[in-house]
């Protein structure tokens, strides 16, 4: 790989960027596509997408019938939990088990205590302040669990405008109800505001804030995997 490639791969990996390194079978030549970057003019347009969605690499053939590598680096999922409540204390060890980058996020002290929540995850501190050092990005899932705008609103409106991969929130219809009529009043558009799951997680009836914790994985791996699941099919 030339030095100039491989520098810039290393720029996105630390950035949290998706890139595919492009390899021509034919005569070894390479090229860095970024999915900031990716045109819908560029022959593997279809492809580049299928792959940034699934995280995997392969050969594939241009429309022109040349044979490429692509070698695909995504950033490994990562979940921001807004709320230090009983549903995240059960959800961090199973997501961690699942492979997700857990953060818990809660400006409450008598909740984001380091004897409920290992420091490695826990930011004692308001969303707006933690997500401006680690933004947001597609490879991200969002789960607000507070039941307080104060504290959910940003966060989710973040996730929206940064294309994270799930955005959920706890709460009745009618807490949702007048989520949207905040979000619209915000400028959000109705397709920003459809894709939030709430209320959160899958319905299987859960009660108790561990079995609501395996609904929300449920369906945050969900929304992860089952796009690439149809793209396969």
């Amino acid at each position: 790989m030339r030095l100039d490639l491989l520098s810039a791969l290393n720029a996105a990996r630390d950035r949290r960027e998706a890139a595919i390194l492009v390899t021509r079978l034919g005569d070894g030549s390479q090229r860095l596509v970024q999915r900031a970057g990716l045109s819908a003019g560029d022959p593997l347009f279809e492809e580049l997408e299928r792959r940034f969605r699934s995280g995997s690499s392969g050969q594939v053939t241009d429309p022109s019938g040349e044979a490429h590598f692509l070698t695909v680096s995504v950033p490994a999922p990562r979940l921001v939990v807004i709320g230090a409540v009983h549903i995240s204390q059960a959800l961090l060890p199973m997501a961690e088990i699942a492979g997700f980058d857990v953060t818990i996020i809660d400006p409450r002290t008598a909740f984001a205590s380091e004897d409920r929540f290992p420091a490695r995850v826990l930011r004692a501190d308001w969303p707006e302040d933690v997500l401006q050092a680690a933004p947001l990005d597609p490879y991200t899932a969002v789960a607000a669990v507070t039941h307080d705008p104060k504290i959910d609103d940003f966060p989710l409106m973040a996730a929206l405008n940064a294309g994270c991969f799930y955005v959920g929130a706890l709460g009745s219809r009618k807490t949702h109800a007048r989520r949207v009529e905040r979000f619209q009043a915000a400028g959000l558009s109705e397709d920003q505001i459809g894709r939030i799951r709430a209320p959160i997680g899958l319905a299987i009836g859960a009660a108790s804030p561990a079995e609501i914790a395996v609904a929300v994985l449920g369906e945050v791996i969900g929304a992860l995997r089952l796009a690439v699941a149809r793209d396969r099919t």
